[in-house]
């Protein structure tokens, strides 16, 4: 596996870049321990890259998958709400599905992955992004938002090919639980797929240790749903 790279100058986390909407995108990116594995992209919180989510590229290493998290800020990373969610509002959806379908090019190019498609798995922003990219992206075939956040205008699911594995807190006040219903619904009724939306006793972010509402069991559970259902997807 990836050892998680070391104070180099760089921002931390960042061990790989590659081309990506016409620049050049940085990301973490951890290897299995066999070498090879299928791959899955890993979509930040709306924090930036951080310790929590190069953790999880590790996890999902562990568990045999070829793990990318890109680098949406460019280095940067938010330590407190109102500047997390300038960070996140100055990141136009529509950019963010061009750098993260380039970070979809770079794991698909790499020798290490062995399928032809790759997982996504985002957490708060980058839920909601798991959606509009599973949307606009084909190559995607699971899509595992983590109490995901639609920003504006839902996507269009029409052309949507992915299953979907949903994970939200039924005490999560900003994103209710009629929201997931009407989201659910939305996501049928134009894709013809019905997502399966999983509602947890915990509120937002309960996956994230980091964080005081992080809910142990909640998070258990619904991490030993998604790396089976990763697996089936993507052999």
């Amino acid at each position: 596996m990836t050892e998680r790279p070391k104070s180099t100058g760089a921002p931390a986390h960042q061990n790989v870049t590659f081309p990506s909407g016409g620049t050049t995108a940085h990301g973490y990116l951890a290897l299995p321990p066999s070498g090879r594995g299928p791959g899955v992209i890993v979509i930040q919180e709306w924090w930036g890259l951080t310790d929590h989510i190069a953790d999880i590229a590790d996890r999902l290493a562990r568990e045999g998958f070829v793990a990318l998290a890109p680098d949406l800020y460019g280095g940067n990373v938010a330590h407190e709400s109102q500047e997390a969610l300038r960070m996140m509002r100055d990141l136009p959806v529509s950019r963010g599905v061009e750098l993260l379908s380039g970070a979809v090019d770079h794991l698909l190019s790499l020798p290490e992955v062995t399928s032809e498609t790759v997982g996504a798995v985002g957490f708060c922003m980058g839920g909601g992004f798991v959606l509009y990219l599973a949307a606009a992206d084909p190559r995607v075939s699971a899509a595992v938002p983590f109490y995901g956040v639609i920003q504006g205008e839902a996507p269009d699911f029409s052309g949507l090919k992915a299953r979907i594995l949903g994970h939200f807190g039924e005490l999560d006040q900003s994103i209710p639980k009629e929201t997931v219903e009407q989201l659910a619904e939305t996501i049928e009724r134009q894709s013809g797929i019905a997502p399966d939306f999983r509602l947890y006793p915990a509120d937002h972010a309960f996956f994230n240790d980091g964080r005081p509402v992080y809910h142990a069991e909640s998070a258990a559970r619904a991490w030993e749903s998604t790396v089976p259902f990763l697996r089936e997807r993507l052999g």
